[in-house]
C-alpha cells in the first residue's frame, strides 16, 4: 500500500477554499453585470436573483475576500514574528528566485523535447505566480472596486476622473483575472495529464509518495536527507474527503468552464 503525506495543512486548506468560493461568487454576480446586454447574462443575472441582489451578493463575496487576504497577512506576519527560516528564500518559500527562471526555461526545452523535465521543489514556478497574483488582483481589483462601493468616502479627496478610472480598472481587471484562472490555473491544477480530471490534493491536504516523488523530486529527497519526510505522513484520505473534494472541484471546474465559454462566445460572435 502506497503512504501518503501531507502537503498542505488544515489551514491553507480552509483559506483555499475561502478563495474557491469567493472567487466564483464574485465571477457568478460580476459577469451579469458586465454582460448584461446578452441573452445568457441577463439569464444568469436572474438566476441570483436580478441585479441588485447581484450587486449585494458581489459585496459579500468580496467581504469573504478581504477576509482571507488579511488572515493570510496575519498568518506571514506570525512566521515573521517567530522568525520563520526559509521564509522569504529558501527550497519552500514563495518568493520567485533564479532558480525559478531557469526551471521555466528547462520546462520549455522539456516541451519540445530538448532536455529533461524539470525537477521541482514545494512550489514551482506557476504556483508562485498564481500565489503572486492573488495580492495583485486584491491590491487592483479590489482597491478599485472600494472605491466605487464607497463612493462618498474616496470622493472627499480624490477627483471625479478617478471613479471613471476605477469602473474600468474593476472591470477589465477582473474579467483578465477569471479568464486566466478558469483557463491558465485551471489546466495547471487539474487538466493537464498527470491530473487530469482533477487534483483533490488541496481539499484532502495529502498526496500519495510516488505523485509526491514524480511532481516535487527535490523536496522529497531533501525532506529524506534531513530526516523529516516521517514527520509528513499521514494516513489516506478518507472516503467521504475524496467524495466532498470531487463534488466541490467538479463544481468550480464546471462553473469556470461554462463562464469562460460564454465569455469565448461572446467575444467572437
Amino acid at each position: 500500500m502506497s503512504a501518503w503525506y501531507f502537503r498542505f495543512n488544515l489551514y491553507h486548506r480552509i483559506l483555499h477554499g475561502m478563495v474557491i468560493v469567493s472567487f466564483l461568487g464574485l465571477a457568478v454576480t460580476g459577469l451579469p453585470l458586465k454582460y448584461a446586454h446578452t441573452g445568457w447574462g441577463q439569464t444568469l443575472s436572474a438566476v441570483v436573483g436580478g441585479p441588485f441582489v447581484a450587486g449585494y451578493l458581489h459585496r459579500v463575496f468580496a467581504i469573504v475576500t478581504f477576509t482571507y487576504f488579511a488572515l493570510h497577512l496575519g498568518y506571514v506576519a506570525r512566521l515573521v514574528l517567530r522568525r520563520e527560516r526559509g521564509l522569504f528564500w529558501g527550497p519552500g518559500s514563495m518568493v520567485p528566485q533564479p532558480h525559478d527562471a531557469v526551471q521555466l526555461y528547462q520546462h520549455v526545452r522539456y516541451f519540445l523535447g530538448l532536455g529533461p523535465r524539470p525537477r521541482f521543489g514545494r512550489f514551482t514556478y506557476w504556483e508562485k505566480f498564481d500565489y503572486w497574483a492573488v495580492f495583485w488582483g486584491v491590491s487592483i481589483i479590489g482597491g478599485s472596486g472600494l472605491m466605487l462601493w464607497f463612493p462618498t468616502f474616496f470622493s472627499q479627496f480624490l477627483p471625479g476622473w478617478v471613479f471613471n478610472v476605477a469602473i474600468i480598472i474593476h472591470s477589465d481587471e477582473a474579467l483578465l483575472a477569471t479568464g486566466f484562472i478558469f483557463t491558465i490555473h485551471f489546466f495547471n491544477g487539474n487538466l493537464r495529464p498527470e491530473k487530469f480530471p482533477m487534483d483533490p490534493v488541496i481539499f484532502t491536504g495529502r498526496v500519495e509518495e510516488d505523485e509526491f516523488r514524480r511532481d516535487h523530486p527535490e523536496e522529497y529527497e531533501r525532506l529524506r536527507a534531513e530526516d523529516r519526510l516521517d514527520a509528513r505522513r499521514a494516513d489516506p484520505p478518507p472516503l467521504w474527503m475524496r467524495n466532498l473534494a470531487r463534488v466541490i472541484g467538479f463544481t468550480g471546474l464546471t462553473v469556470g468552464l461554462v463562464l469562460v465559454g460564454l465569455i469565448i462566445m461572446t467575444v467572437i460572435s
